[in-house]
């Protein structure tokens, strides 16, 4: 188990969100068996031992697999020509983006995210 475990209070405060968002995924990633978590005075959130070796197609899962791009095509005027080719660009592009996305995601490790942190935290000293 990592030594080092926060609250949802000090995780909300670093990441600009509320509380109540920060509980309701880490509860998904303590599903997952990514987090654990302590109740009480000392209680918190740690990531498991096992952390380096998890990817961020673990996450992306383990959190409900949520929206990864907002852009929606148009279907007001399903039967225009031009919207129809619109559409059809945006969405192939959309395919091939998410298609990359995923496979950096499954190539990527928290390990591989702690290293380049660590490095430019040594920049900063």
């Amino acid at each position: 188990m990592i030594e080092k475990s926060y609250t949802s209070e000090q995780l909300a405060q670093m990441l600009s969100t509320n509380p109540v968002v920060v509980r309701r995924t880490m509860s998904g990633l303590r599903d997952e068996g990514f987090v654990t978590s302590e109740k009480g005075r000392n209680g918190g959130w740690s990531l498991v031992e096992h952390f380096e070796q998890l990817t961020l197609m673990d996450i992306y899962q383990a959190v409900g697999e949520p929206n990864i791009f907002a852009m929606v095509n148009q279907s007001s005027h399903p039967d225009f020509l031009v919207e129809k080719a619109v559409n059809q660009v945006l969405d192939d592009a959309v395919v091939e983006a998410q298609r990359i996305l995923f496979e950096r995601f499954r190539q990527t490790t928290l390990g591989d995210l702690s290293m380049l942190f660590n490095a430019e935290a040594n920049k900063s000293n």
